[in-house]
């Protein structure tokens, strides 16, 4: 594969742009400096560096985001910052063949829910993780404004009915942690639902925090706006 071609798949801009950047001298693979934009790579495990950045090649993209408080999962957002904006130019300008370019989040978290978002460019990945059909089991740390009972827990477990469906929404899991620290794992993602549930059983949430999707926990050392690849052993923790 062509250097500007593997420079494109990853985002670095057009591919006169991408050849321009290697005629340049701005780019390295394997730690030698390459000019010849036509130069042939092996492109599956291949670093190299656009204007002295490490980047690793990826057919496709998998990221994880530890999304901070005060941003929107929309790439138009309409009052708080983008989470795009956390996440390097490549990764937002990836070339898809629909009129979207780069990553997407795989779901969306509120503008004040914290916590683990994936994003890819793989579609098929997408539908896999969102459909409802599958029941990837999701993880939330709720801060409830009133004190927790053994009454809320069971209608939890047992099943809510929200206002625009009839059907019964139930959690898959729940245990509260202690007096005002819910534990809350759903396998649906329906509008504001972990919200909706707790009001519907008399309580309120304060505070929102997603860790946990599939069996991948969200990293400790990975802190509120910084991200990560996933590799091939995350995938598996997710899709199981």
């Amino acid at each position: 594969m062509q250097l500007q071609d593997i420079l494109y798949s990853q985002g670095f801009g057009t591919r006169r742009v991408c050849a321009g950047l290697v005629q340049q001298g701005f780019v390295t693979v394997g730690g030698e400096a390459c000019d010849d934009s036509a130069a042939e790579f092996d492109p599956e495990g291949l670093q190299f560096t656009v204007q002295g950045k490490p980047w690793p090649y990826h057919d496709k993209a998998y990221i994880l985001l530890h999304k901070p408080a005060g941003t929107e999962c929309s790439q138009k957002p309409s009052t708080w910052p983008s989470i795009y904006t956390l996440l390097p130019a490549p990764l937002r300008q990836r070339p898809q063949k629909g009129p979207v370019q780069g990553v997407q989040a795989v779901g969306r978290l509120d503008q004040d829910t914290t916590g683990l978002l994936l994003l890819t460019d793989d579609g098929k990945f997408i539908h896999r993780m969102s459909s409802p059909r599958h029941h990837v089991p999701k993880v939330y740390e709720v801060t409830t404004k009133h004190p927790l009972d053994d009454t809320q827990v069971q209608r939890l477990l047992s099943g809510v009915v929200l206002d625009d469906d009839p059907k019964p929404v139930k959690a898959a899991a729940c245990e509260a942690v202690d007096i005002h620290h819910l534990r809350l794992t759903l396998t649906e993602g329906k509008y504001h639902q972990v919200k909706r549930m707790l009001a519907a059983v008399g309580n309120r949430v304060e505070g929102l925090h997603r860790s946990r999707i599939g069996g991948l926990q969200l990293p400790e050392k990975l802190a509120p706006g910084q991200w990560c690849w996933l590799g091939p052993d995350d995938l598996t923790l997710l899709l199981g």
